[in-house]
């Protein structure tokens, strides 16, 4: 894997928790307050080997209809990981911002959620993304419908409307697209993760679960990347 040769975005789908934790024995809470240590391992790695952008599926739209005991528990380590990410953050120096709709979040968890991103904004260097209550689908809406109010108001002209003002309406706004999306756990599909933003990123699939998943596995998946030739519809 060559480290001068990166891609400029890589995304995860965090999978697995759930079943590693079947495999042990274990409750589906302990798979992902394992996943979480992995996360926390992974986004350093990123800083470290120089990465601009990682962005990871934390928590999605569909995630909702999980057992009320699970959800909480998410929530509690999201909870706590930010608390410490806070106590550590001009340490660390990641900068970090949050995809999706954060309404239906508890006021402490918006809260943390904002002061996390208000601390980091003079950060330079890894951005991570974390995707929470998020659906690429809802985010596309959203972004419609911004752009609907604004054709109603009369600023803009529907027939003007091209994929950059789109773009630029989505939560990820004024981040590059992902060069690569992985995911873990042996699934073959998006998830209804960053639909729009991925329609020209690499992919990369494992069987390897989220919590066992190291920097070799990462490593794996960029030396895969750098194999690969992108054409972007060219020749």
């Amino acid at each position: 894997m060559d480290f001068s040769h990166l891609p400029r975005h890589v995304a995860i789908i965090m999978d697995g928790n759930g079943r590693w934790a079947k495999r042990r024995g274990l409750p589906r809470t302990a798979g992902h307050a394992a996943g979480a240590e992995t996360f926390r391992t992974i986004a350093t790695y990123c800083k470290d080997i120089g990465l601009e952008y990682l962005t990871v599926y934390a928590f999605s739209t569909e995630n909702w209809k999980r057992p009320a005991g699970e959800v909480s528990a998410i929530m509690g380590l999201l909870k706590r990981y930010l608390l410490e990410a806070i106590a550590k953050m001009e340490k660390d120096r990641v900068k970090m911002k949050f995809l999706g709709d954060l309404a239906p979040l508890s006021p402490e968890l918006r809260a943390l959620c904002r002061r996390t991103e208000e601390i980091s904004t003079h950060y330079e260097g890894c951005q991570v993304n974390i995707c929470l209550n998020y659906g690429g689908r809802d985010e596309i809406v959203r972004a419609v419908r911004a752009l609907a109010a604004e054709c109603a108001a009369g600023k803009r002209e529907a027939a003007s409307i091209c994929e950059e003002d789109l773009s630029a309406h989505l939560d990820s706004a004024g981040i590059p697209d992902p060069d690569l999306v992985i995911r873990p756990s042996g699934e073959l599909r998006l998830s209804n993760f960053l639909p729009w933003q991925s329609a020209y990123a690499e992919f990369y699939f494992t069987d390897v679960l989220w919590p066992d998943f190291t920097r070799e596995e990462l490593d794996k998946a960029l030396a895969d990347y750098q194999s690969r030739s992108r054409r972007f519809g060219g020749v």
